[in-house]
């Protein structure tokens, strides 16, 4: 499968682990409430900052842009943009941080697709067994 197909389900991916945080995090009613907000803060998040990741990369930017421009759009504009108090806005954070992780573990364990975080090496269960 090409590089571009793993970054579409990485994106896919993130997108629904991301949707899945907000909503556990702001409850039911709120989200429902707030849902067309929450697809745009989610679609700003998830789908652009890891395009402005990826591309920010491959074209030469340096580390220390691409890699945290994305990283502070997620912790700081959730909390902000919907108002979440300081048990939502640590419950988000620890659960935004859990993601990124678990994203990678799943794809470079089960599938071997390795550049969601290249520098965190994780065995593909091929080698395992």
């Amino acid at each position: 499968m090409s590089p571009l197909w793993h970054f579409l389900a990485m994106v896919l991916a993130s997108f629904v682990l991301f949707f899945l945080i907000i909503r556990i995090v702001v409850g039911k009613q709120e989200f429902r409430r707030r849902i067309t907000m929450i697809i745009l803060l989610s679609i700003l998040i998830v789908i652009i900052g890891m395009l402005f990741g990826k591309y920010g990369a491959n074209y030469g930017l340096k580390w220390w842009i691409y890699y945290p421009v994305p990283m502070l759009m997620n912790i700081l504009l959730p909390p902000i943009i919907l108002k979440m108090g300081l048990k939502k806005t640590i419950l988000y954070l620890f659960l935004s941080f859990l993601s990124a992780p678990l994203i990678h573990i799943f794809f470079s364990f089960f599938w071997g697709w390795t550049e969601y975080m290249p520098f965190w090496s994780v065995p593909h269960i091929k080698t395992i067994f």
